[in-house]
């Protein structure tokens, strides 16, 4: 409540931003030849810092950062520039690098999963395999799991490091030597693979099912849009058609979380897709939220690899 007002000073010098508690970003978007042109918009933090000063509140110099975020090309373009830019910064536990490769967050997630890992194998003699795996599930995967969905059409090497991670984990929570095929064993803990992406594309697909249902969060309800009814739409790579009854998404191609969001859940079978009722804000499917996750880890062509919960389990004792 005490910053509220802030929201509305930086509103007013039509500035983009994203509060979270006491973390403020600005951001704007301009062509490389533009950027001393461009740096104006920055001056409304002159006013800031005296809103601040005047509620007494301080604006942190050593923790405000400026970071270019452009295509190796587009920042090559950019010459004497009058800021002192980072290569890389953090942005609510997520770490954003200036190519969007994402190639320092997944190095630091790597360092902390790594230590967590370690501890793990120095308790795992004392422990059953049901404990180990609630261990690593809260400890290690809750990291590799956050945020995740930015790692969509992420490169290979990239989505590689993270699988290397995940496949260590579940060797120590299974006591299994790191020469063994960890695929059977990640079939056994009910893990989705990261190095596919299934993973990522059930986080999104789960994304996509709750703005759907809720048309929140707002920001993204607002970029996507269900195809009109009444009209009939070829599936993806099927025989069969889509008819009105079916939830369809629209694709807007200049956007990249729309294409990614319309994209998945479009190709899901028509189980999934179902309109039970709609209104002005919301869209909500007949399936039920519950029934819907659960379904989206069982065979599904095309959408995610089987997970079977009745697969013949891995040869191990639950005592050890």
């Amino acid at each position: 409540m005490y910053t509220t007002p802030l929201s509305t000073l930086i509103s007013s010098q039509s500035l983009n931003h994203h509060l979270y508690a006491d973390d403020t970003q600005l951001y704007f978007s301009f062509y490389p030849p533009d950027l001393h042109s461009s740096i104006s918009h920055l001056s409304p933090l002159q006013q800031i810092s005296s809103w601040m000063t005047a509620n007494l509140l301080t604006l942190n110099s050593s923790k405000t950062e400026f970071l270019l975020i452009g295509l190796k090309q587009q920042l090559a373009k950019i010459q004497n520039s009058p800021l002192s830019t980072t290569h890389s910064a953090r942005n609510l536990g997520f770490i954003f690098d200036e190519h969007l490769s994402f190639s320092d967050h997944i190095t630091a997630l790597s360092k902390s999963c790594n230590f967590d890992i370690c501890q793990l194998c120095c308790i795992r003699p004392f422990l059953d395999i049901k404990t180990a795996s609630t261990i690593a599930t809260s400890i290690v995967h809750s990291k590799l799991n956050y945020c995740n969905s930015l790692c969509y059409n992420l490169l290979k090497s990239q989505l590689s490091r993270l699988q290397h991670i995940q496949n260590s984990l579940a060797l120590a929570v299974v006591k299994d030597s790191k020469f063994s095929h960890t695929t059977p064993i990640l079939k056994f803990l009910h893990w989705l693979q990261v190095n596919k992406c299934t993973v990522i594309e059930y986080k999104i697909l789960s994304l996509t099912y709750k703005i759907l249902s809720t048309a929140q969060p707002a920001y993204l309800h607002n970029l996507i849009s269900v195809q009109p009814p009444g009209r009939t739409h070829s599936f993806i790579n099927s025989h069969h058609h889509r008819s009105s009854t079916l939830i369809f998404l629209s694709q807007n191609h200049r956007l990249l979380i729309p294409v990614c969001i319309s994209s998945l859940w479009n190709k899901l079978p028509a189980s999934f897709c179902q309109l039970c009722s709609s209104s002005v804000t919301t869209v909500t499917p007949s399936i039920t939220s519950s029934l819907f996750h659960s379904r989206l880890k069982t065979p599904v062509p095309q959408i995610l690899p089987t997970i079977d919960p009745f697969l013949p389990t891995y040869p191990l004792d639950f005592n050890s």
